[in-house]
């Protein structure tokens, strides 16, 4: 009970860089005790009044007075969040010496720095064997009536994954704000939208894409004729697409925090959201760090008390062992997959030899795949020792996919390279040039096809084939996606499950250049960013049947009917092609269906 107790009882305070006569600012997260008054109490349960000015009496006597009537935004003062729900505390800009200070007082409990979180940045409806009209989709009514918080990096209002076409209004239990203004506002699917990022302020605009991206997974709209260059044609969709979204943006790639993130968490429990979608997690969020010290954790677990369920992303610090993030019990830990959808590009080597890759440029019949090339080797760290000019380039992939480097060299095409952690996993990238990704394996055979022929006989062409449907390998492990055991709780098998995160088409909120010189308001995306927000529109369907289920029983069902096995019919394998361990896959991969 004593550790339940110091979950309810914490407290946050920011500070923020700053100086003023010699005194340093900055951000810290402080835990307090309930007011003498209310030790019987619940923390969500006392008067914003009495909260306020519990939370103002740690603060120095000079500050102390300052009001201001929004409990989350206080510019005017000192005190940047308080919190009436997740905890006990707020969040505020002081000075090191002021937090001793504040030791002193009665009802401290714990003060820390914030930490900075970062982003664990059509067809995959149909994968998990959700289609309209029939089956598992119209039987959970889309998701109708449920209403999934998303906290993120905002939202694009105005775009058409978030139209509220056929949408009816939102519950009367919804308690949100709507901070849009203009002619993009909220809508009967934006129900609402607001912005806890203490430092973007402004409306909650997504001035990156992933907000808007994870939002359209789990809920967006039906969109017909959605592609990205012709390709992964066919209608769009989130996995709950009658579902409401509630947007509450944190932060965006490069300033997010988790004082924000826990105001974030705080609204959407008091708003009266039904399912919580979480695709981020903490730089300085050890594999080992206690429950107590995660923010998302504490959040989820006073989300978890009223009725919310919660789906957070594994993290992208795979395949190594102990590599997750959001390991909490009370947290879904959703891993990444493929799905059966490859968009090809097969290379063809002078020799006969045919080696399948996968290719956002997609030429026509009548362009460079009818014509061999000499085909040449570089490095993954360039080609500028190289004449690669009018020759493709097989080059080894690193961080980047060097096609920049290849076509400023002349070269005609280029052949990436998967390196060994990769093994067998590809996507299809947006190449500047007419390019391929190959697994690894194929790579090292493409490599000694060119070392065993002389200069004047390498040849090879890239054959671009579209898109294709069926691939028996899926669902496969994505190499990326963070593996168990769980280190701060090893009784508790992570990740809990795996789903859809692997070249996922959804909203974006900038316009996207293609190769062919179009543009499109849709991305392809990878990441268990990507898998999450699978994952909560399932809870969200789930919902919508048993609104009286509880997140554990939610989450319960999503597990116990998971499938094990892949289209192959054969146990579900990682990139390397090997049997995926429990560490990996946790119950399966989703399977709503079931």
């Amino acid at each position: 009970m004593a550790s339940l107790f110091l979950l309810a009882a914490i407290f946050i305070f920011t500070f923020h860089s700053a100086s003023s006569a010699n005194t340093s600012y900055q951000t810290y997260i402080v835990h307090v005790d309930l007011p003498p008054a209310e030790e019987d109490g619940v923390s969500g349960q006392l008067s914003s009044s009495n909260l306020e000015t519990w939370y103002r009496s740690f603060l120095p006597s000079s500050d102390a007075a300052t009001s201001d009537s929004d409990n989350h935004h206080t510019p005017s003062s000192r005190i940047v969040h308080m919190y009436r729900t997740v905890i006990t505390g707020f969040a505020a800009k002081l000075s090191a010496d002021e937090v001793k200070e504040m030791e002193k007082k009665e009802g401290f409990i714990y003060a820390r720095p914030q930490q900075k979180y970062h982003l664990h940045t059509t067809h995959s409806p149909n994968f998990l064997g959700l289609h309209q009209g029939v089956g598992a989709w119209p039987e959970s009514n889309y998701g109708k009536g449920v209403i999934i918080g998303v906290i993120d990096s905002g939202i694009t209002p105005g775009h058409p994954s978030f139209n509220d076409k056929g949408m009816p209004p939102p519950p009367t239990k919804w308690k949100g704000k709507c901070e849009l203004n203009g002619t993009l506002t909220c809508n009967n699917k934006l129900i609402g939208a607001r912005n806890f990022a203490s430092q973007l302020p402004g409306p909650p605009i997504d001035t990156f894409g992933h907000g808007t991206h994870t939002a359209s997974t789990a809920a967006g709209n039906f969109i017909s004729n959605a592609n990205v260059s012709g390709q992964a044609n066919g209608t769009a969709s989130g996995i709950a697409p009658l579902a409401h979204l509630a947007i509450y943006k944190v932060g965006s790639l490069e300033s997010m925090f988790d004082s924000d993130v826990l105001a974030g968490m705080d609204a959407a429990i008091e708003d009266g959201v039904d399912v919580i979608s979480i695709s981020l997690g903490g730089d300085a969020i050890t594999h080992t760090t206690p429950f107590y010290k995660d923010i998302i954790a504490i959040g989820a677990f006073s989300a978890i008390e009223r009725g919310i369920f919660v789906s957070c992303s594994a993290g992208n610090s795979g395949p190594g062992n102990s590599s997750l993030y959001n390991t909490a019990p009370w947290i879904l830990t959703v891993g990444a997959s493929t799905t059966d959808r490859k968009i090809k590009a097969t290379v063809l080597l002078g020799n006969g030899e045919a080696y399948e890759g996968e290719s956002l440029y997609q030429l026509k019949e009548d362009g460079l795949p009818e014509q061999f090339l000499p085909l040449v080797y570089g490095s993954w760290s360039g080609s500028e020792s190289l004449d690669v000019k009018g020759k493709v380039v097989l080059c080894e992939m690193g961080e980047d996919d060097n096609g920049e480097t290849v076509k400023d060299a002349g070269g005609a095409a280029m052949i990436g390279m998967n390196d060994e952690t990769h093994g067998y996993y590809t996507e299809p990238l947006p190449h500047v040039l007419p390019a391929t990704l190959v697994s690894y394996e194929a790579g090292l055979k493409i490599k000694a096809y060119i070392e065993g022929a002389n200069s004047s006989t390498s040849t090879a062409a890239i054959s671009f084939r579209g898109t294709t449907i069926g691939d028996k390998t899926a669902p496969m492990v994505t190499p990326f996606s963070s593996r168990g055991p769980n280190l701060v709780s090893p009784g508790i098998l992570k990740p809990d499950i795996i789903g859809p995160g692997s070249s996922i088409l959804a909203g974006w909120s900038v316009s996207v250049s293609t190769f062919d010189n179009k543009t499109t308001n849709l991305k392809m995306d990878s990441g268990t960013s990507m898998s999450c927000p699978h994952l909560s529109g399932v809870a969200a369907l789930i919902k919508s049947v048993h609104p009286d289920w509880s997140p554990a029983m939610v989450k319960s069902a999503i597990m116990t009917s998971s499938t094990q096995t892949n289209l192959g019919k054969i146990p579900i394998l990682d990139q390397r092609y090997r049997t995926a361990d429990v560490f990996a896959v946790g119950a399966g991969h989703v399977n709503p269906p079931a």
